[in-house]
């Protein structure tokens, strides 16, 4: 069974960090969600606390398919300022293992050097970001993948975005039957 770890920061934007991990565990897949800051409780984008399952130090990264990272520009400064969980998203890149983020996450990709030549997408606010660092920008999508990298546009897209992570994990049919079940 894959395993996934979505990491949040006090800053992560809730739509993004939840409905993933919503959608990935109806689609039975094993989610844990990850907090980079001292305590698993963290505050999020609009005042919202989010309790994580485990802490960053905690985890054996091996043990993940897939890492996730929600927006939130101050949750996005604040994974970025994360250097464990940068170093791991390279090796993940590097091994063709899975890297999935959305909103303003995907900057974190692109200053690591991970999205140059790869279509990708982001929020609007951020697409010249990406393309000053190579990005070969989708601007009409909103949820790309791209091998082993996923990227999507906003907490409007959350839901794409989901269903596009169970599609890499579980395959086209289990996301079209995920899909079918949500009324989406």
């Amino acid at each position: 069974m894959a395993k996934v770890a979505v990491f949040i920061a006090d800053g992560s934007e809730e739509v993004e960090a939840i409905t993933p991990v919503d959608l990935l565990r109806r689609a039975k897949v094993e989610v844990d969600v990850v907090s980079i800051m001292p305590s698993l409780e963290i505050v999020a984008s609009r005042n919202v606390k989010i309790t994580a399952d485990k802490l960053i130090d905690d985890i054996n990264f091996d043990d993940y398919d897939l890492l996730v990272l929600p927006g939130g520009v101050k949750g996005t400064n604040n994974l970025n300022a994360c250097d464990e969980l940068k170093k791991q998203l390279v090796r993940f890149c590097e091994e063709g293992k899975g890297i999935a983020a959305i909103c303003a996450a995907p900057t974190v990709f692109a200053g690591l050097g991970l999205l140059n030549g790869k279509r990708s997408t982001c929020n609007p606010g951020f697409w010249d970001e990406l393309r000053a660092n190579g990005a070969d920008l989708v601007e009409d999508s909103k949820a790309v993948v791209c091998g082993n990298i996923i990227t999507s546009q906003a907490m409007g897209t959350s839901v794409d975005f989901g269903l596009a992570l169970v599609g890499y994990l579980c395959g086209e049919e289990a996301k079209e039957a995920l899909k079918a079940n949500i009324r989406f």
